[in-house]
């Protein structure tokens, strides 16, 4: 049974430059991950359209199953996103007039005259279906490449966030994983990282569907602490959580011998 790949594609030149700090791919890794999908690229990308093109169709050519960007789809000359996906697919860019409507509906119910900028929102790839903003203005993109899904989302993150639990959830149903995610952390102290690497390891190479990465961390008093974080997916709920829980427990009785408190 397949498993679905997903990358989140962030696009901004304030994301390069340190300006904003890209708390929408660790939300969306978050949400996909529990969704069952395996989030195996970040790509943070500047507004330039062949860097853009490029991108989502280096997705498309590996067969990425799920794409979601944020950034990129408003009124201003750097809002390039729409473009870029078009110039990715060869494909013309032309006003859709459902994504018009839902621009203009937000416009005119501020009293405001739709402008030339203000309709370039509404220009999207041929054959792309409109995302509605519950919160906002430009419209989100959908657009079925092959096989991928590339779903194009605002970079405001509050934008973002609405249309993904209202509108794009109930697109990814439409290719739901057939995969359940489950996690568990554990805190040790009094042994460095460097001495739990080797039972990590064995743990890892035993427990083959299970992933485990140590933290290590200090606190107040200068007491290294390592958090030990175990994750796994499974075909099913208790699949996933049994999983887990058998690696969990080797680790607590290996880590104990040694001398780590753990908890």
């Amino acid at each position: 049974m397949k498993m679905y790949s997903a990358w989140i594609i962030t696009i901004g030149n304030e994301l390069l430059i340190g300006k904003i700090i890209n708390t929408n791919a660790s939300w969306l890794a978050r949400r996909l991950t529990l969704l069952g999908y395996n989030v195996n690229r970040i790509v943070v990308i500047p507004d330039n359209l062949n860097d853009i093109a490029e991108t989502f169709r280096e997705a498309v050519n590996k067969n990425i199953d799920i794409v979601i960007s944020t950034g990129g789809l408003g009124p201003t000359f750097d809002d390039k996103t729409s473009e870029g996906l078009a110039l990715a697919f060869n494909k013309k860019l032309v006003i859709n007039e459902d994504a018009l409507k839902m621009v203009r509906e937000k416009y005119v119910r501020k009293g405001w005259k739709l402008t030339e900028s203000r309709i370039k929102m509404a220009k999207l790839p041929e054959n792309a279906i409109p995302i509605k903003n519950h919160t906002g203005t430009a419209p989100g993109i959908f657009l079925k490449v092959n096989d991928t899904y590339i779903i194009s989302l605002p970079g405001v993150p509050v934008e973002m966030k609405v249309m993904f639990d209202f509108e794009v959830i109930n697109i990814l149903k439409k290719r739901a994983s057939k995969y359940y995610y489950s996690e568990a952390e554990l805190t040790c102290k009094g042994l460095p990282e460097s001495g739990i690497a080797p039972i990590v390891k064995d743990v890892m190479d035993r427990f083959r569907n299970v992933y485990i990465k140590s933290h290590p961390r200090c606190s107040e008093l200068g007491q290294l602490i390592i958090t030990i974080h175990v994750t796994s997916f499974g075909k099913s709920r208790s699949e996933a959580d049994k999983n887990v829980s058998k690696a969990v427990a080797e680790l607590k009785e290996l880590l104990g011998k040694l001398g780590g408190k753990i908890s």
